[in-house]
C-alpha cells in the first residue's frame, strides 16, 4: 500500500511539474509577444534603431526618403506629449561618377505633415511647388532659400531641388527624373509614414505603466533638421 502511494505522489509531481512547464512556456511565449510589439527596453527607451531609406538612383543625382519620427517628453502631470514634430525627409546627392554620389555635398529638404499631403495627393499631371527658408518673418529671410518642384513628364515625375544661399553666395540644384513605379512607391511609402511622423501611432501603442519615456532616438542626428549639413 505505502508503495502504491509512493507511485502516486511520484507520478502526480511529474503530472504538475508538468504543467507548471507548460503554463510557464505559454506565459513567456505570451509575454515576449507583448513586449515585441511594444519594443520598450528596460529604460524606457524604443528598441533597436532601424534606418530603412527609399532610395533612387539616377544619372545626374540621387534622391532618398525616410521617415524622421518625432521626439516626445513627459510632463509633470505625466502627460506624454510632442517635443518636436516629425516628417519625412528627401536627400539628394550629385552625382561624381558612374554609379557613384557625394554624400558630402547632400542637400535636405524636411516635408511636414501637410506637404505629405500635398505629396501624397498628386494625380498623375498634377504638380507642387513648396518652400522652405529657416529665417522666414526675420530680418535674415531670403538669405538661405530651398525650393522643391514636383511635376509630371511622360513617364512619371521629375523632383527637383534648388538651394540659394546668399550668404555664400552659392546655388545648388539637383533634378531626378522619378518613374510612375518610383513615384507610386513614395507616395504609398509616405502615407504608411504620416501617422507615425504626426505621433499619433502613441494613440494606440500607448507606453506601458511604470516606464519613464525618453526622446526618440529612432532618426538620424544628421536628418534631424534639413538645416544641417
Amino acid at each position: 500500500m505505502m508503495q502504491l502511494l509512493r507511485v502516486f505522489s511520484s507520478s502526480s509531481r511529474n503530472q504538475l511539474s508538468k504543467r507548471a512547464a507548460l503554463s510557464l512556456d505559454s506565459f513567456t511565449q505570451s509575454t515576449s509577444f507583448s513586449t515585441a510589439r511594444q519594443n520598450f527596453s528596460a529604460k524606457g527607451r524604443i528598441g533597436d534603431q532601424v534606418y530603412a531609406p527609399f532610395s533612387i538612383y539616377k544619372g545626374k543625382a540621387a534622391l532618398s526618403l525616410s521617415p524622421v519620427l518625432p521626439t516626445f517628453t513627459k510632463l509633470e502631470s505625466g502627460s506624454v506629449v510632442v517635443e518636436r514634430r516629425g516628417s519625412v525627409m528627401l536627400k539628394f546627392m550629385p552625382a561624381i561618377g558612374e554609379r557613384k554620389y557625394d554624400s558630402e555635398k547632400k542637400q535636405l529638404f524636411a516635408l511636414s505633415a501637410t506637404e505629405v499631403g500635398s505629396l501624397i495627393s498628386l494625380g498623375p499631371k498634377d504638380s507642387c511647388e513648396l518652400f522652405h527658408d529657416p529665417s522666414m518673418q526675420s530680418s535674415n529671410a531670403g538669405q538661405v532659400r530651398k525650393s522643391l518642384s514636383i511635376k509630371p513628364h511622360a513617364d512619371g515625375y521629375f523632383i527637383s531641388l534648388t538651394v540659394v544661399n546668399n550668404l555664400l553666395k552659392t546655388r545648388e540644384s539637383f533634378s531626378v527624373p522619378v518613374t510612375t513605379a518610383e513615384f507610386a512607391v513614395m507616395k504609398t511609402a509616405c502615407s504608411f509614414a504620416l501617422p507615425h511622423i504626426m505621433g499619433w501611432d502613441r494613440l494606440t501603442n500607448k507606453v506601458p505603466r511604470g516606464i519613464e519615456v525618453h526622446k526618440s532616438e529612432m532618426a538620424e542626428p544628421q536628418l534631424l533638421d534639413e538645416w544641417e549639413r
